[in-house]
Formats: C-alpha cells, sequence, structure tokens
C-alpha cells in the first residue's frame, strides 16, 4: 500500500481524507485561499471562490470544523440556553438566532432546561463545550457562574430578560410599557374588571408586564378587587386551565383577559368559547403578547403587542463582539426595545 499521499487514513473504512491542501493543489491557491472561501464574509474574489469550490467538489472535501478550532481556539458555536418550549415564541426566537448566526459563519448549541434544572447547572453544560458566547433566554444566573464565563472570556448576553440588583442585564423588549398598552386598550374599549394569565413567577418578563398592565388599571381608578389573576404556566393548557380557576370560584368573568403570553391567550380564548359559549369580544375582550404567527391566524385574530424579535435578535448578536475574540467581556447595558400594539378583532380598535 502507498503511504505517500498528502490525504490522512480514514481508520473506518481504510480510505484516504482530503485535506485543504488537497483543494488548494487541485485549484491552483494557496491553503488560506481555501479557508477563506469556506468562511462566510470573507475577503476572496467570487471567481477564486468557485474555483475553490468545484475543486472541493471534485475531492468529496468538507470543512472540518473541529480541527479548525484546535488551531484558532475558536469553535464558531453560540450556545443558546432556553427554558420551557411550551410557548412558540421562544421556537422562533431559536430559528431566528439560527438562522442570522449561520449568515455569520456561527452554529447553535441549544440547551433546554429540563425539570428541575436551573440556569447555573445549564451553564456549568455548557462549559464542557468550547463556546465562544452564551445566549440565556431564561431563569436566573448567579453571579458566580456570570464571573466564571466572564473569566473565559466567553460573553454572556441575556435576551429578553435580565437579573435585578445584579447588573446583568441584555436586549428585551419593554414588557412594562407593552403591559400599559394591553391595559389602555381594555381601557378606551370600556372594560371595568379584568382578570392576566400569568408566566414565570420568577422571570422578570412576566412581572415586567404585569406590573405595566397593573400600574395602568390602578392609576386609570381601577380597584385591585377589579383585577384577578391566575397562573398560567406560559402555556395553552395554563392559558385554558386559568379560565377554568376562575369559573370555579362562582364568579361572573371579566371583562377582559390578558394572557401575558400569546400562547396563553389563545388557549383561554378556546376555553372560553368551546366550553363557556363565550363570544369574544362581545362577551370578554382578550389580549396578549409576544406576536407569535400562531396569534394572527383565522381562528384568534388575537390582538397583541408583538416583540420586535428580529430587532432584538441582531442586537444581541452585535452585543457577543464574535468578530472581535480578543475584545474583554464588558457588562452588558440594558437595552428596553419598544412593542408594537397589533390591532386585531379581540378589543374593539379605538375610533380614529
Amino acid at each position: 500500500m502507498n503511504t505517500n499521499s498528502k490525504g490522512s487514513n480514514d481508520m473506518r473504512g481504510g480510505s484516504l481524507r482530503t485535506t485543504s491542501f488537497d483543494v488548494a493543489a487541485l485549484a491552483g491557491v494557496s491553503q488560506s485561499a481555501v479557508s477563506r472561501a469556506f468562511t462566510p464574509g470573507s475577503s476572496i474574489k467570487e471567481s477564486t471562490r468557485q474555483k475553490i469550490l468545484e475543486a472541493a467538489r471534485k475531492l468529496n472535501y468538507v470543512p472540518n470544523s473541529i480541527a479548525s478550532s484546535l488551531t484558532t481556539h475558536r469553535s464558531n458555536m453560540v450556545a443558546i440556553i432556553l427554558g420551557s418550549l411550551a410557548n412558540p415564541f421562544y421556537v422562533h426566537v431559536l430559528q431566528e438566532f439560527s438562522l442570522s448566526l449561520q449568515k455569520k459563519g456561527r452554529q447553535t448549541l441549544t440547551f433546554t432546561l429540563g425539570e428541575g434544572m436551573g440556569t447555573d447547572e445549564a451553564i456549568m453544560r455548557v462549559l464542557q463545550y468550547q463556546v465562544d458566547a452564551v445566549i440565556l433566554t431564561s431563569a436566573q444566573l448567579s453571579t458566580r457562574m456570570i464571573n466564571m464565563c466572564q473569566d473565559r472570556g466567553i460573553p454572556v448576553v441575556l435576551f429578553n430578560r435580565y437579573i435585578p440588583y445584579s447588573g446583568t442585564y441584555g436586549v428585551r423588549c419593554d414588557n412594562v410599557a407593552g403591559g400599559r398598552m394591553i391595559a389602555d386598550a381594555f381601557l378606551k374599549a370600556g372594560a371595568k374588571t379584568f382578570m392576566m394569565i400569568t408566566g414565570d413567577p420568577n422571570g422578570t418578563t412576566s412581572q415586567d408586564r404585569e406590573r405595566g398592565f397593573t400600574e395602568r388599571l390602578l392609576e386609570a381608578g381601577i380597584s385591585r378587587d377589579a383585577i384577578y389573576s391566575y397562573p398560567g404556566l406560559s402555556s395553552y393548557d395554563g392559558g385554558a386551565a386559568a379560565v377554568d380557576r376562575h369559573a370555579e370560584t362562582g364568579k361572573d368573568f371579566p371583562d377582559a383577559i390578558f394572557g401575558i403570553a400569546d400562547i396563553m391567550a389563545m388557549g383561554a380564548m378556546d376555553n372560553l368559547r368551546i366550553r363557556y359559549g363565550k363570544r369574544i369580544p362581545e362577551d370578554i375582550m382578550v389580549a396578549g403578547f409576544d406576536g407569535i404567527p400562531e396569534g394572527a391566524r383565522p381562528a384568534y385574530q388575537l390582538t397583541t403587542v408583538a416583540q420586535p424579535m428580529q430587532q432584538m435578535v441582531e442586537h444581541t448578536i452585535d452585543l457577543l463582539h464574535l468578530d472581535e475574540p480578543g475584545k474583554p467581556v464588558e457588562p452588558i447595558p440594558d437595552l428596553p426595545i419598544p412593542g408594537e400594539m397589533i390591532w386585531r378583532a379581540t378589543v374593539p380598535s379605538p375610533a380614529k
């Protein structure tokens, strides 16, 4: 057997593995040009890139990202820590991050918090891998874990939440202002009694939306006794169950229901109509928050505050400084971005 080939032995099949040097030789370019051809955004003439890609196709060459990371100490992987995916908003968030990072030549490493798993535990699992940055969309994170990441030169950006009194922030929708917008919509439509279906009791996202909604109602002279609240677990089933819990009290249904997330509002709507025969908005007004595509479907036509997801994702990625790996990890500023009121069929829109 000839063992003097440029390629290296593939132990599984005894064949030879093509290297970037082989591609460079066939294309008549340097090895660094081959590397640039497979790096999105790199400076290389299109004609040269096409010549390299054609040589790679002929040799069945695929870049080895693991080998590259050993040389550059950069994996081009960004970890995303998610909570429950029962809320479709975060499914769409994951998709947007994945597409945006892929355009920049990066890949996502996704961690979902299982039952009973805290964010600190998830971070410890993340640190077992060579990631370039962490995006956190769920739960709390201790200062110790933040410092551990920063000591390793790994930036951590919070997405749509912050950690109170810690100085740790990130990119988020202005949830307080959004809650106030929903309250104003109900008030202008003549509502006198209200109900909130809440999400994660420890999450700043849910807390801020509740606070904005409640504060605006109190400012308008609404009594606290006229504002009911039930947990909805950030899920469709939780939204439906919140309606049942109120019905079990024997009290009249309120004039308006605010689902802290669209998916809970949608669960409430279906239960109100199917089990209790209520018309929306004639009998009860319903509004949500997030702006997920599902809420715009004909069965719902849900009035909501839409989060500027694409803008939030872009800002988050910018804060990671992925193209400046030598830049020191700095505290992330608080970046609240206004949401947009989307008027649909579940709340009468104000007369123009």
